[in-house]
């Protein structure tokens, strides 16, 4: 009895959380479903303490990350570094084009993809709207950045919450991430640039008339806190390093560095500090315990052991046939169930299987890699992705969830086997 309520509980509060009617925040069914699993004897409160010690420092640094981006974004740091994006591009359409794919890469590596997604379509959206490109050219900008939050969203604990979910479960330090995931992440990058250009190759105009921009220093709205912002940054940067030898958790440094750059900005006219901290990302820190509270209730319900079982088959046939399927497996769940719950799941099923060593870490990174490619192939894929097509949509962009499938298989699955190969080469030479 407790299995079919673990089911049904779970697929109750995911439709709730995709489908969000009235605006409904995602840290309500999360929170409410947490509740109901403990009082219906799904789950019990030590498991309830035991998720709290798994999700809490990944939460509360992608607040804190967020929390700086939306800072930067408040001063115009986003918009100055789009403007000599644009202007390094010398009036070529295909220059704009991969630097615009470029930077979109560096924000999502240090400002996660919600950062890159929800903070820098809009400035590139405006941008090659400014620029008068016609409609196909301007939906290829906006669908690149778009793709590109979540393809590079791989090198850094901190680039995606899957990702720091996923370290904190398997007890990987920031410089042992890095160092694995840092050269995946250029295949990444490489791969989607490829798949971009091919596919839209035809609709990317040969030149840009760029001087009617206006100067990136005018974007500024701060000069103090710009330059403030730099060190906060470079400290930043430095504490991720020195986390893993002092071990101290990311949030820790994350906040901190949060906390020092919003002292910073108390009396700038260019940011409202009291709006920023209000309008930080909280509910997830809601939804992450309350959607891994549903999920450990799904234990019982026999689906963690089948798919344990699944990943020790494909362990048994060699370390390259793990990752492509853990990371396939993850990619197909986080398109239909969404990417949190899906890393969740998969990291649960990681550990019961048993498997140890190589075989059990190139299974969480090829978790990682499927939970952020994955949520590409369709519109429910992940939450951010639901915001982004929202803002567009306030912005007169809409992109119909057939036109994205469409687009995000065909991008997805082949640049998803460049990744895993990518991993592959790497936990060799690592091994």
């Amino acid at each position: 009895m407790h299995s079919l309520l673990a089911v049904l509980l779970f697929v109750a509060v995911l439709v709730l959380v995709i489908w969000q009617p009235r605006g409904l925040s995602i840290g309500w069914p999360a929170a409410v479903g947490g509740a109901l699993a403990v009082a219906l004897g799904i789950v019990s409160t030590s498991d309830v303490a035991q998720v709290v010690g798994i999700v809490w420092d990944a939460t509360l640094t992608f607040v804190a990350v967020i929390l700086i981006s939306l800072v930067l974004d408040a001063i115009g740091f986003f918009e100055w570094a789009a403007l000599h994006m644009a202007r390094a591009s010398r009036g070529s359409g295909l220059r704009l084009f991969v630097y615009s794919i470029l930077l979109g890469a560096l924000v999502a590596a240090f400002f996660a993809n919600d950062g890159a997604a929800l903070i820098l379509t809009p400035i590139v959206y405006e941008q090659v709207k400014a620029l008068r490109l016609p409609p196909a050219a301007i939906l290829a900008f906006v669908m690149a950045s778009g793709f590109i939050a979540d393809t590079t969203s791989l090198p850094l604990v901190v680039s995606n919450l899957v990702n720091i979910v996923s370290a904190d479960f398997f007890h990987i330090g920031f410089v042992a991430y890095a160092a694995r995931m840092l050269p995946v992440d250029v295949a990444a990058l490489a791969a989607s640039l490829v798949a971009l250009y091919l596919f839209y190759r035809r609709a990317l105009p040969h030149t840009v008339e760029t001087g009617g921009l206006k100067a990136p220093a005018a974007a500024i709205r701060d000069p103090r806190l710009f330059g403030l912002s730099w060190l906060v940054l470079g400290l930043l940067l430095a504490g991720y390093l020195v986390s893993q030898v002092i071990h101290i958790p990311v949030s820790v440094v994350a906040g901190a560095a949060a906390v020092l750059l919003l002292l910073f900005a108390w009396h700038s006219p260019a940011v409202s500090v009291r709006r920023l901290v209000l309008e930080a990302p909280w509910k997830i820190v809601v939804f992450s315990i309350g959607m891994y509270v549903v999920v450990f209730g799904l234990r019982d319900a026999g689906l963690i052991d089948v798919l344990g079982r699944s990943l020790v088959w494909a362990h048994g046939h060699g370390l390259g046939a793990s990752l492509f399927y853990t990371g396939y497996l993850a990619a197909a769940l986080s398109s239909v169930m969404n990417n949190m719950p899906t890393v969740m799941v998969n990291a649960l099923a990681i550990h019961a299987s048993g498997v140890g060593g190589i075989g059990r870490l190139g299974m969480a990174f090829a978790n990682v890699i499927g939970s952020d490619l994955g949520p590409k192939i369709t519109p429910i894929g992940s939450l951010a992705t639901l915001l982004w097509l929202h803002v567009l949509e306030r912005r007169g962009v809409r992109i119909g969830w057939g036109y994205y499938f469409r687009v995000g298989a065909t991008l997805t699955i082949p640049v998803l086997a460049t990744v895993l190969l990518a991993l592959w080469g790497v936990m060799a030479l690592h091994a």
